[in-house]
């Protein structure tokens, strides 16, 4: 389904030139195996089996990303300081919540692989490292059961620390 014009390797064999430098301990890399990450033009995945084809929008990879990652106790909000503000309004507004779902998540679909970067807030106090860890085994465990697809990387960005008392209702210190 996918024409060799719309694909695109993401990793090569490592030592490679040119190969993308993906963290030692990242699913379907290591043990001298490359991977590659097949893009259809459509953003979506496609399973085949000898009965039909199933294709899973890269939403819906999002989503389930998304989902994943706010089940993590240490993430406090998801997505850059504008995304959030934006995401706050969208929630306040009728259907406007399933895109909050989204916020800070972006994903790369191929036909049987899947690529994951996930921007969050983290708790003030909570280890970033074990956040982190655990954003990835939930997300890669989701997205693998519910779609089947490989997932070969997820990154995960902490653009803030959320501490106790930072709320927006916090009165002026001036009158």
């Amino acid at each position: 389904m996918t024409d060799t014009a719309s694909t695109q390797d993401f990793a090569t064999s490592p030592g490679a030139a040119g190969a993308s430098s993906f963290p030692s301990g990242s699913p379907g890399v290591g043990g001298g195996q490359g991977r590659s990450l097949e893009r259809s033009s459509g953003a979506s995945a496609s399973l085949q089996s000898e009965h039909g084809t199933t294709t899973i929008s890269s939403s819906v990879v999002a989503k389930i990303a998304g989902i994943a990652t706010q089940e993590i106790p240490g993430v406090q909000a998801m997505g850059k300081g504008l995304a959030r503000t934006f995401g706050s309004i969208r929630q306040k507004i009728p259907g406007g919540a399933t895109a909050a779902t989204t916020q800070g998540v972006t994903v790369e679909v191929g036909e049987r692989q899947a690529a994951v970067d996930i921007d969050i807030v983290a708790y003030y106090g909570q280890s970033i490292v074990e956040t982190a860890n655990a954003i990835r085994e939930n997300v890669i465990d989701r997205i693998e059961a519910m779609t089947g697809l490989e997932v070969v990387e997820v990154n995960v960005a902490v653009d803030d620390l959320f501490l106790d008392g930072d709320d927006d209702n916090q009165p002026s210190r001036v009158a």
